[in-house]
Parts: C-alpha cells; structure tokens; sequence
C-alpha cells in the first residue's frame, strides 16, 4: 500500500478532508434558522499539514479512543460570526454558501486529479 500512497501523494488525505468539510459546511447551511446552533468548519492547512506529518494523537492504552483519521470531529471548529443574531445562532447563511461553493470546487478538482492518476495507472498495467 506503501507504493500507492507515494503515487496518489497527499491527494487522498485532501479528498477525505474536503469532503468532512463539506459535510459540516451543509450542516451548517442546514441548521440556518436553528436557535443557539453554533456554526462549524475545518482549517484545511492546518488539518492537511497534520495528517502529512502524521502527528496525529497516538493511543499508549487501550482504553484510549481512537481520532478516527485526519478530519475527525476533533478537527472542528466553531466559527465566530461576524455579525450575531439575537437567537444564539452563528450561522451566517451567504458566507456558508460560498464556502460550500469553494470547498465543492476543490473537492471536484482534486478528484479529477485522482481519476487521472487512476486511469494512468490502469492504462499502465493493462499495457497500451
């Protein structure tokens, strides 16, 4: 597996994350007129650059319980608005959408890319 991570580079890691990003981010647009529903998204450098270090938390027991990968709910965080509103709620619905837009164009993109790697790949084993 070792060979196809070095292929696929960090590619993969930022597929997972834009996708739990984009995740959080519906949920967020989803939650709009939710009373006291705070809003939030992943810092996608930072999470990136930590799942690429692989400086993850280690479990030393087996009680400890495991992060669950690079974009785990530990990665989230709440966002602070840049307007309030009276019901507690911090979603603010145009800078959701447009986020959800952005992050929905890279994830797309970084896919296109992983398809090509793919079909590289195949075209190579099956020779032509």
């Amino acid at each position: 597996m070792d060979v196809l991570d070095n292929y696929f580079g960090v590619h993969g890691q930022a597929l997972e994350l834009r996708s739990k990003r984009l995740e959080l981010l519906a949920s967020n647009i989803a939650n709009a007129a939710t009373p006291g529903y705070k809003a939030r998204d992943i810092d996608f450098a930072s999470q990136l650059k930590q799942a690429q270090s692989g400086t993850a938390l280690a479990a030393t027991s087996t009680g400890h319980i495991g992060m669950g990968g690079p974009a785990a709910a530990g990665g989230a965080l709440y966002r602070i608005p840049n307007q309030s509103s009276l019901d507690g709620n911090t979603v603010e619905l145009s800078t959701e959408q447009t986020r959800f837009g952005e992050n929905a164009v890279q994830y797309q993109t970084t896919l296109a890319f992983l398809n090509g790697r793919i079909s590289t790949l195949t075209r190579a084993l099956k020779g032509e």
